[in-house]
């Protein structure tokens, strides 16, 4: 019950915070944005600590460098929330004051060209709502696939947001046969791949020369549908615009659904959100357990 109480405080402080960041122009939001996330980085000391010993396993370097980085992550989840709140009053049409870059829609084509939909694997990296959000605003069709937040007005809040522009999703303890009727009319299909999440069926590959939990799912979609991986990242910039790019597209091929070629796709994918992860640490959620499930001896 406690728990349960907690969560309404929490999330009508949170509705206090959206009235306030609503009232100001977003420049003047975001600001505000960093320096609480700057706050929580000082007062909320659990996730500090995963994600400054996350930082130190994959980076290496100093402890205080990796704290400074730590911060930064902080200062971009919180910039997200604003930015998703101004997303819940932005006229459609004016997406573009934030999304200022979009690079690679040629793989994207090439891949829905083909008719057999296309899987986006993408992360929690940058302002990652905005992916799904900006694709179906200038044209592309599709569904995200997305976690059911069990708290409902948290749920609802994110659900309306992306109903918002036309964004719909199907949770992820939903049958596959929703997901595989998105890919059978030629559409997109988005999944956030790079947690370890032990609800859900996954495999260990190499993420920063550790053994890492992930999932599964988006190379058994491509192998049973003949779908290519395309994989896909919001790059917050400099001036707090956004840059979304469109990676080459991994191409399982005609193999069997067995345990080595899942493991060597889920792989590929995996290596091209390190890249991105290492030239941009302080857009990924290091506030994860990343390494929590470890390999059975």
């Amino acid at each position: 019950m406690k728990i349960k109480t907690r969560r309404y405080y929490i999330y009508y402080l949170a509705r206090l915070a959206f009235f306030i960041v609503a009232l100001v122009p977003l420049n003047i939001s975001l600001m505000l944005a960093a320096f609480f996330g700057r706050k929580a980085f000082r007062l909320v000391g659990k996730y500090r600590d995963i994600a400054v010993n996350n930082l130190c396993l994959a980076l290496g370097g100093s402890r205080e460098d990796n704290m400074r980085i730590a911060e930064r992550v902080f200062e971009n989840v919180a910039k997200n929330g604003a930015e998703w709140v101004k997303l819940s009053l932005l006229d459609p049409e004016n997406l573009g004051d934030m999304v200022t870059e979009f690079h690679g829609a040629e793989h994207l084509d090439g891949v829905l060209s083909e008719g057999k939909g296309a899987i986006i694997v993408a992360a929690h990296f940058g302002n990652w709502e905005l992916l799904g959000i900006y694709l179906r605003n200038i044209g592309y069709k599709g569904t995200m696939i997305v976690r059911r937040l069990y708290f409902h007005k948290y749920d609802d809040f994110i659900t309306n947001l992306r109903l918002r522009y036309n964004v719909h999703g199907i949770y992820r303890d939903s049958s596959p046969k929703a997901m595989l009727r998105v890919l059978k009319k030629g559409e997109v299909l988005g999944i956030l791949a790079d947690q370890d999440i032990d609800s859900v069926d996954g495999t260990f590959v190499d993420f920063f020369g550790r053994p890492s939990f992930t999932p599964t799912a988006p190379v058994k979609l491509a192998m049973a549908t003949g779908a290519k991986l395309v994989p896909a990242f919001v790059i917050r910039k400099k001036d707090n615009t956004h840059k979304i790019v469109i990676e080459k597209p991994i191409d399982v091929g005609a193999l069997r659904n067995d345990e080595e070629a899942v493991k060597r796709y889920t792989q590929e994918w995996t290596n091209v959100l390190e890249r991105y992860v290492k030239a941009y640490p302080d857009q990924w959620v290091w506030m994860h357990r990343r390494w929590k499930t470890e390999v059975k001896k």
